[in-house]
């Protein structure tokens, strides 16, 4: 086998040899600690500066009125979401053949992919158009109310350059990461929440713009995460961006292929919960069901910012180890972040289990509704631990390309065995909202020991042998001078 062209940034080194002793494993463990968090707590902040770019929107959209609140919320949880799901997951796809390519040493096919995945990011974004065009009557067909859907789908009409910018954000946020460059979306996203905020403040209090000054703040602060990213990756990544390329256009069904698998993987995972709180809303007492598994929510999203600081990590590390020929370096990768993962999993239950009694308390001054939630605390602990598994597994999933595997093992465990028996235990066993979670949370359990057999039983040798062939035989490269 030829040996690719390494870059001496990210490929000088060797693979690991095989561990003999305690110290030589406490030294791999070490190494990969400091490699993992030098990653993933960038990576966590910029995820939180980003949910807090939404946040802050919803909040100041709470002093205009109820109504605005409302709307701006479901607009939140439903368009918003929904668009996100899909193109975050595209992205993935991107991160998959950059990492390899970076690890492989062939940096310069990295601009092709990015503008690669700018285009099919710009068709899905197309196709998904009509849906925020015709926001107000897709919300009244689920059974949103008449006033609250009309205001959302004004929104979402205002929200129409935010939902362009996806195709240019999460592309370009993950061309960098892949190159480990974490550093600086993490800067670039925390100054555009500065800005963010400032320019609602102008809008809705100084100019009295209303709703239509929270999109147009919105618009331009997603303008400035994705044109500063375009910024540094055009103008400080030399190597890796070469200039527009005709290239791009070539095999986009191939790449559009992987980019519908990641997709579909992220979205059987995101549209999980709003399953759940939909069927919730059927139970009896629905304010106190959904309300409660809502709260709990709110706490394992918290949590989630960490953990997908964690899942970039890994699928980075996973990708470069796989396309530098390090199949232990790989395997030991995944051991020392699961390690982690699982124990910041275990804090978070335990610190859940603690405080149950009073976790409700930020939320709710309604004492039904907090003994509500300390009921589901213990579900809570439970799903957060669960949590740090399936992100680190979904993680170097990403990172090998098994996209398309992970898609059907999550369709499967999520919807077609969690989502039935929490049916059967919620509405048949009379169990409500604990036993529709309990039974769902099932299937997650279910997913995380699917992922675990087959991560088990992979070759990382052959997984590197795989790619070292179709990178040495990539019709992607740039065309050589």
């Amino acid at each position: 086998m030829e040996a690719p062209l390494l870059t001496k940034t990210s490929t000088s080194d060797s693979d690991y040899l095989a561990v003999k002793s305690l110290k030589e494993a406490n030294s791999i463990f070490w190494s990969e600690t400091v490699v993992l968090w030098k990653i993933a707590v960038p990576a966590a902040l910029t995820a939180l500066f980003q949910f807090l770019l939404n946040s802050s929107t919803t909040i100041y959209a709470g002093h205009l009125g109820d109504a605005e609140l409302s709307s701006i919320s479901l607009y939140s949880s439903v368009m918003c979401a929904i668009c996100f799901a899909l193109i975050f997951g595209m992205s993935a796809g991107l991160g998959t053949l950059c990492g390899q390519a970076y690890g492989a040493g062939k940096v310069q096919s990295l601009g092709i992919y990015l503008q690669r995945s700018w285009i099919v990011a710009l068709i899905l974004v197309i196709i998904l158009l009509p849906l925020y065009v015709y926001a107000t009557p897709f919300l009244k067909l689920l059974g949103q109310e008449n006033d609250i859907a009309e205001l959302a789908g004004h929104y979402s009409i205002l929200s129409i350059p935010y939902l362009f910018s996806y195709t240019i954000n999460y592309p370009t946020q993950r061309f960098l990461q892949v190159q480990s460059k974490v550093n600086v979306i993490m800067f670039i996203a925390f100054i555009a929440l500065v800005i963010h905020n400032v320019l609602l403040y102008l809008f809705i209090y100084v100019l009295s713009w209303g709703i239509t000054g929270a999109a147009m703040a919105s618009n331009l602060s997603s303008w400035v995460v994705a044109g500063g990213q375009v910024i540094y990756a055009v103008g400080w990544c030399k190597e890796a961006w070469t200039g527009l390329s005709w290239l791009a256009f070539k095999d986009l069904w191939g790449f559009a292929r992987l980019a519908i698998a990641s997709s579909l993987m992220m979205c059987f995972e995101q549209f999980y919960n709003p399953c759940i709180i939909l069927l919730a809303g059927l139970l009896d007492n629905p304010v106190i069901a959904v309300g409660s598994y809502s709260i709990c929510l709110n706490f394992a999203g918290w949590q989630m910012m960490l953990l997908i600081g964690v899942n970039i990590a890994v699928s980075v590390r996973i990708s470069n180890k796989i396309g530098m020929q390090h199949p232990r370096a790989a395997k030991y990768s995944f051991l020392v972040t699961m390690f982690h993962s699982l124990l910041l999993g275990m804090v978070c239950m335990i610190a859940i289990f603690l405080s149950r009694d009073n976790l409700a308390i930020i939320f709710s001054n309604s004492r039904n509704m907090q003994l509500a939630v300390a009921e589901l605390a213990y579900l809570l602990g439970l799903s957060m631990l669960i949590n740090s598994a399936s992100q680190v597994l979904s993680g170097v999933a990403i990172g090998s390309g098994w996209q398309v595997k992970v898609a059907y093992i999550n369709l499967t465990c999520y919807y077609v065995v969690g989502i039935p028996l929490g049916l059967l235990l919620g509405f048949t066993a009379k169990a409500g909202v604990k036993g529709l979670w309990g039974g769902t949370l099932c299937g997650s359990i279910l997913q995380v020991l699917c992922l675990l057999s087959v991560i088990w039983k992979t070759n990382w040798t052959k997984e590197v042998e795989q790619t070292a062939k179709r990178m040495q035989g990539s019709q992607l490269d740039p065309v050589k001078p």
